[in-house]
């Protein structure tokens, strides 16, 4: 068993214009004041990480981790969830994922595809010149626009999609190999990797890569329906991260699943802060000590209802309350026999 570290906070979704959250030095200062130990990176913004410069020089690393632990927090991993989702992208979102993209690019799906793969490579990279052993990522999709069979799908359009997406990825993944890096991907609706089947579909088709680890985060697993704790069961030795995010399932006469169209606060599937939703949490910190997790627990905050700043704070002190210092003894080791091989042959009848 294993305690997992934390808590973490996952910095995408407040890095903003704005002091505390427009630089790496005032962020880090920021997040370590609402209780947390580390902060999970994204790679697509200059102001918080240079990319260039961290995977092209371990000095720059080292002084750049360095401002990190002056400011109270630990680097948990890098994430290149953007640049991922633009390894693989189908037409139909071209004009909604260019948005992802640098200017160059944007409209000539090819040269954004090479961009995306030369970034994803660079935060592998970089995440080994930082002493990382994991990058958060999406895997992007070709066949996501046909989940719904209707009208029916073509034999073979699917496995033909995820042939192309490991076709993609494998190089990639080779990549991380000679980085020591495993490569996350986060099982999220949107991905042609959304849960358990289509990640086993890829693995296949990578020929079960070691460096193609889960990202695992319950709320898009409540919000699919998905038995998130067996789940973990499943799949314990792909589990490479973790993202504590709560969501609520309250289907009615109206909705599901499929949400009907409308906006977070109204759909029936609602992603919440730590805490305030249906995911239960107790049992996913137990599973994971018990499954030898050595991962962070990373705090990624969404939520309709509730202020991010007040998220933040109270997602800190859940994982705090969550996370189990697992034991190093039996409980009932106080009644220990002290019996040895002799007297275990006496009590099994053996030395009769």
């Amino acid at each position: 068993m294993r305690t997992i570290k934390g808590p973490g906070l996952f910095l995408a979704q407040f890095i903003g214009a704005e002091a505390p959250f427009d630089g790496w030095e005032s962020i880090a200062r920021w997040a370590a004041g609402c209780g947390y130990l580390g902060v999970q990176v994204p790679t697509g913004d200059a102001r918080i990480l240079d990319l260039d410069s961290a995977a092209a020089s371990r000095g720059w690393c080292e002084d750049w981790v360095g401002q990190g632990a002056a400011s109270g927090v630990a680097v948990t991993e890098l994430s290149a969830h953007l640049q991922g989702q633009l390894v693989a992208v189908h037409p139909a979102y071209d004009a909604l994922f260019d948005a992802f993209a640098p200017e160059a690019v944007r409209g000539r799906p090819a040269a954004r595809q090479e961009w995306a793969v030369a970034q994803v490579r660079k935060a592998l990279t970089a995440s080994k010149n930082l002493g990382l052993t994991a990058l958060a990522s999406f895997s992007g999709a070709l066949a996501w626009p046909y989940l719904y069979p209707w009208p029916q799908r073509p034999a073979g359009l699917v496995e033909q999609a995820f042939d192309e997406l490991a076709r993609r990825w494998r190089p990639i993944l080779d990549h991380a190999e000679a980085c020591g890096v495993d490569i996350c991907f986060e099982i999220h609706p949107g991905e042609d990797l959304h849960d358990g089947d289509s990640f086993e579909m890829f693995l296949d088709r990578v020929g079960h890569h070691p460096r193609a680890k889960m990202l695992y985060d319950p709320s898009h697993y409540v919000l699919q329906q998905l038995d998130y704790l067996d789940h973990l069961d499943i799949y314990a030795e792909r589990i490479g991260m973790f993202h504590v995010k709560d969501a609520e399932f309250n289907p009615t006469g109206r909705k599901g699943v499929y949400g009907g169209y409308q906006p977070w606060l109204n759909r029936a599937g609602r992603f919440r802060s730590p805490g305030d939703g249906q995911v239960d949490f107790g049992a996913i910190f137990s599973k994971l000590a018990a499954m030898d997790f050595d991962g962070w627990a990373v705090v990624e905050w969404e939520c309709c209802l509730k202020n991010p700043e007040d998220g933040a704070r109270e997602g800190a002190a859940f994982v705090k309350s969550h996370i189990i210092r697992v034991t190093e003894r039996a409980f009932d080791d106080f009644a220990a026999a002290g019996t040895d091989h002799a007297a275990n042959r006496r009590l099994l009848g053996l030395e009769r």
